[in-house]
């Protein structure tokens, strides 16, 4: 397989061949493992308005400015993690946020602000943030899972998040359109 890796003088940009050598992988290994174990017809594809992904940078924008201005757009960034919905007996965990039955048990994507912090050892991270979870005299960078605990340890009930996965995935929706 002819591979390569993106030019970081044009960010963005991959060959035709590469994406679909990259995405082919997945299915033939990662996807088809998930279908044949769980005996799914999983997603291969989420897809996601512009508009949607504007207002998701924005809102991590204005947020991360309100309790830190200092923090610019180079310290700011979006981590993916592969995330799986609950099965359908299990669905009104969902009931805050609404999305078709018909993906239960499937794959998506939920994406989370970062903030890049100097670590304790001096290593300059890029770290999950909540900004609101931000309490006073507390750290900005907070690992969503420790922000979680220490919210949960003082009785607070609030239990929101900066996140986004409301994309559309495929299956269920047909792949008209794609090209890969």
């Amino acid at each position: 397989m002819n591979t390569e890796s993106n030019n970081p003088l044009q960010p963005g940009i991959m060959s035709n061949s590469l994406i679909q050598a990259l995405i082919d992988n997945y299915r033939q290994n990662h996807l088809s493992a998930i279908n044949t174990t769980l005996g799914i017809n999983d997603a291969n594809s989420i897809w996601f308005d512009l508009p949607k992904l504007k207002n998701f940078i924005a809102t991590i924008e204005e947020e991360a400015a309100k309790v830190n201005p200092a923090a610019s757009a180079e310290d700011l960034g979006i981590r993916f993690y592969y995330a799986t919905y609950p099965k359908e007996e299990n669905w009104s965990m969902m009931d805050s946020h609404p999305v078709p039955v018909a993906y239960a048990r499937k794959h998506t994507l939920v994406m989370i602000p970062t903030l890049k912090k100097v670590s304790e050892t001096g290593e300059l991270i890029d770290y999950d943030f909540n900004p609101f979870q931000i309490a006073e005299g507390k750290s900005l960078a907070l690992n969503a899972r420790k922000a979680n605990m220490s919210a949960k340890g003082t009785g607070e009930d609030d239990d929101r998040g900066l996140g986004e996965n409301s994309g559309i995935l495929i299956p269920p929706a047909p792949p008209m359109g794609t090209s890969y």
